[in-house]
C-alpha cells in the first residue's frame, strides 16, 4: 500500500440517503404509532422500512412499490391517501422526493428498529434515543392511556360487564355466548358475523381488553369479569353513555361522520387491525389468534339488524331466540374431511352424488362427527353489499359418525373408536348415528377378524345404543343423506326453533313432544355446539380422569361415568381405597356401582383391573 494513501481504521462506508424520504416518513410514523398501542402491525411497518431503505430508485407513487417486499394492498393504499392529502396540501407539483423544509430528516433505519445516527456524548456512550420520527431532544412520548372507541367491540364487553356487576346479587363473571349477547346492543359490529371483506368481529377486541389488563379470563368454559382498572374505566364509560334515545342517537350519527377518515390512517378499527388483513405476510403471527373466530359461525344472538319482537333475546340469557317456520332452511354440513385428503376420488364422489341428488350442503371444519344439519336462518340481502348477511344456525338433534370398515378396524387397534363413541354421547345432540360402509372382499385382508369387527358393529347398536345404518358403497352413503336431509326438512317445517345454550342451562333432558316421537325444538347453536366439541381444548381434572379410565379393556364410556358420579377425581379415589380395611375391600370397592339404562353392576373383574392400576407399584404383570 503506497505511504501516500490514509490507512483506514476499518469504519462501515456511509450510506446513501434514502431517494424516497417522504414514504419513508410516514411508514416510520405509522410504526411509532402501531408500537404506542401495542400493536403486532408495527412489525409489518418495520420490515416495509427495511424493503423501503434497500431500493435505490426513486418512486413516482405509492403502486410502484408493490414490486418489494413486504408492501401489499393495505400499505400502498394508505401511503397513496397520503400522497393525495400532500398534493392537495402543497399543490401538484409538490416535490416528493424530498422532505419539506425544517423537517427532521427520517434517516436510515436498520432491522433492529435503531435510530438512524447515534452520536456519542463525551463518555462515549451511545444515545439511547430510538426510532427516526419519534420524539424531539431525545424525549420518550407519554404512553396514552387506552380507552376503547364509542360503541367498538371492546366499548360493549366492558359496558355489558360493568351494568351486570351492578346487580344485586350478580355472579361477578360472564359466560362468552351470554356476554356477546349483553354487549351487542351497544356495538355497531356483529360479535359473530365479520363484515363483508374481513375476518374480524366485534369479539377479536377482546384480546385487546386482556393485553390491556381491563379484562380477566378464567376458568373453562371461559368466565369473563372485570379487573380493577377495567371497572373503573367502564364505569367512566357508564357515566358518559347517554341516557336516553334521542340523546344517543344524535351522538351515534356524529361519531360516524369523523370515524372513518381516522380509522384508514391508524389501520385499526375496535372490531381488530383491519390494515393486517391486507398486509400481513402469510407468516405472520398475528393471524393466530383470530383463527377461532374463523372457525365458528354465526351463533343464535342477536345481529345489529331489525327484528321482530319474537327473535329478541329473552331475559339476560344468550338462548330464547326464535326461529320461526318458513324463516329457516334446513342444510346439510359436511366436515371437511370427508371432501378432502386420502382417497380423494371416493370423497369428490360422494360431494359429485350430493349435487346430484339436489341436496343444500355446507363443507366446513366439524370438531365431532362426519355430517350433521344445520337450521339456517334466511336473510334478504342489504342494498348496497355484495353478499347478504350470514344468517343464524340452530343444530339439529341428529349426528352422523361415518365408518369404513378399515377404518373401523383402525380406530379400534388405536383406541380411537371407544373414545369417539364417547364424545358423540357427550356432545350435546340426542340422535347419534353410525354409518358403516361395508368393504365387501376388502375386510377380509384387514389386521382384525371380521368377526371381531361385526361384533364390534353390533355392541355399538345394542350396548352403546347408537343407531346403526349399513350401507355398501359411497354412492348408498350419499343415498342415505338425501333421503334424511329431505326427511328433516319434512319434520320440521312447521316448528318454531329456539335456541338454548349448553352454557348455560346445560343438556336438556328429553321433553314431552320428543317422547311423543315428535322432534326437539330446544337446539343450541351451532358456534357454541362445535366450540363446545373441540377434542384437545383445555381439559378439567374430571374430563382427564374419564379417559384415563377407558384405557381399561372392557371400561365403556358409561362405566367411567359411573365410576365418576361418585368418585370425580383420582384423589378422591385413592382416598376411599386408603379408608377400605383390606385388600379384599378395595379390590371389590366400584363392584357395586350401577351404570347404563340397565343399571348392571361393574363387576369384580373390572374393579379389581382399577385398583391394580391406580395402586400396584412397580410394573403391572
Amino acid at each position: 500500500m503506497p505511504a501516500s494513501e490514509p490507512v483506514r481504521l476499518g469504519r462501515k462506508r456511509a450510506l446513501p440517503s434514502c431517494p424516497n424520504p417522504l414514504f419513508l416518513k410516514w411508514l416510520t410514523e405509522l410504526r411509532d404509532q402501531a408500537k404506542e398501542k401495542g400493536l403486532k402491525i408495527s412489525y409489518t411497518y418495520q420490515k416495509a422500512i427495511s424493503s423501503l431503505n434497500k431500493y435505490p430508485l426513486p418512486l413516482q407513487n405509492a403502486k410502484e412499490a408493490k414490486i418489494l417486499q413486504n408492501f401489499g394492498d393495505g400499505i400502498c393504499k394508505i401511503l397513496d391517501d397520503k400522497l393525495q392529502r400532500h398534493y392537495r396540501e402543497n399543490g401538484p407539483n409538490a416535490p416528493i422526493h424530498s422532505l419539506p423544509e425544517g423537517a427532521p430528516p427520517p434517516g436510515r433505519l436498520d432491522n433492529n428498529n435503531m435510530a438512524p445516527s447515534r452520536k456519542k456524548n463525551a463518555a462515549g456512550d451511545e444515545g439511547k434515543e430510538r426510532g427516526g420520527g419519534g420524539g424531539e431532544g431525545g424525549k420518550k412520548k407519554k404512553k396514552r392511556e387506552y380507552v376503547p372507541q364509542k360503541r367498538s367491540g371492546g366499548y360493549a364487553v366492558l359496558l355489558a360487564l360493568y351494568r351486570q356487576s351492578q346487580i344485586s346479587g350478580s355472579k361477578g363473571f360472564m359466560f362468552k355466548m351470554e356476554l356477546q349477547s349483553e354487549a351487542q346492543p351497544f356495538c355497531d359490529k356483529s360479535f359473530t358475523a365479520p363484515d363483508l371483506g374481513s375476518k374480524y368481529t366485534a369479539w377479536s377486541s377482546v384480546s385487546t381488553l386482556i393485553q390491556k389488563n381491563l379484562l380477566l379470563k378464567t376458568h373453562n368454559p371461559a368466565r369473563y369479569s372485570l379487573t380493577e382498572d377495567g371497572l373503573a374505566l367502564a364505569e367512566r364509560l357508564e357515566s358518559a353513555e347517554p341516557q336516553n334515545k334521542d340523546e344517543e342517537e344524535e351522538g351515534r350519527s356524529e361519531g360516524e361522520e369523523g370515524r372513518s377518515e381516522g380509522d384508514e390512517e391508524e389501520g385499526e378499527g375496535e372490531g381488530g387491525p383491519k390494515v393486517v388483513d391486507l398486509t400481513c405476510s402469510d407468516d405472520d403471527e398475528e393471524e393466530e389468534d383470530e383463527r377461532v373466530h374463523l372457525a365458528e359461525k354465526p351463533a343464535c344472538v342477536p345481529q345489529p339488524r331489525t327484528t321482530s319482537s319474537a327473535e329478541a333475546p329473552s331475559g339476560r340469557k344468550a338462548s330464547g331466540a326464535r326461529l320461526l317456520p318458513g324463516t329457516y332452511d334446513i342444510i346439510l354440513c359436511v366436515d371437511f374431511i370427508e371432501t378432502t385428503g386420502g382417497s380423494t376420488h371416493r370423497k369428490q364422489e360422494l360431494v359429485k352424488e350430493l349435487q346430484r341428488n339436489g341436496v343444500a350442503f355446507d363443507v366446513r371444519k366439524l370438531n365431532v362427527g362426519d355430517f350433521l344439519w344445520v337450521a339456517r336462518e334466511k336473510v334478504a340481502p342489504v342494498p348496497g353489499q355484495l353478499r347478504a348477511p350470514a344468517g343464524r344456525e340452530l343444530v339439529l338433534d341428529y349426528i352422523i359418525e361415518r365408518k369404513r370398515m378399515d377404518d373401523l378396524c383402525g380406530s379400534i387397534i388405536d383406541g380411537r373408536f371407544r373414545e369417539q363413541k364417547f364424545r358423540l354421547k357427550r356432545c350435546g345432540l340426542r340422535r347419534p348415528v353410525y354409518l358403516v360402509e361395508e368393504c365387501g372382499k376388502a375386510a377380509s385382508h384387514l389386521s382384525l377378524p371380521e368377526s371381531t369387527l361385526q361384533q364390534a358393529i353390533v355392541n355399538t347398536q345394542v350396548v352403546d345404543g347408537f343407531f346403526v345404518k349399513r350401507v355398501q358403497d359411497v354412492r348408498e352413503s350419499a343415498a342415505y343423506l338425501t333421503v334424511m336431509t329431505r326427511y328433516l326438512t319434512r319434520l320440521y317445517q312447521n316448528r318454531t326453533l329456539i335456541c338454548r345454550s349448553r352454557e348455560l342451562e346445560g343438556d336438556v333432558a328429553s321433553d314431552e313432544e320428543e317422547e311423543r316421537g315428535r322432534p326437539s325444538c330446544s337446539l343450541i347453536s351451532f358456534a357454541e355446539f362445535n366450540h363446545g366439541a373441540v377434542k384437545n381444548k383445555c381439559q378439567t381434572v374430571r374430563e382427564v380422569f374419564a379417559r384415563q379410565l377407558m384405557q381399561i379393556s372392557g371400561l365403556s364410556g358409561d362405566k367411567a361415568a359411573a365410576i365418576l358420579e361418585l368418585y370425580s377425581t383420582p384423589h378422591s379415589l385413592l382416598s376411599a381405597y386408603e379408608r377400605c380395611a383390606s385388600e379384599a375391600e378395595k379390590e371389590k370397592l366400584l363392584s357395586a356401582i350401577r351404570y347404563g339404562k340397565l343399571k348392571r353392576n361393574l363387576g369384580p373383574a373390572l374393579s379389581r383391573t382399577v385398583y391394580q392400576l391406580y395402586c400396584t407399584r412397580g410394573a403391572l404383570s
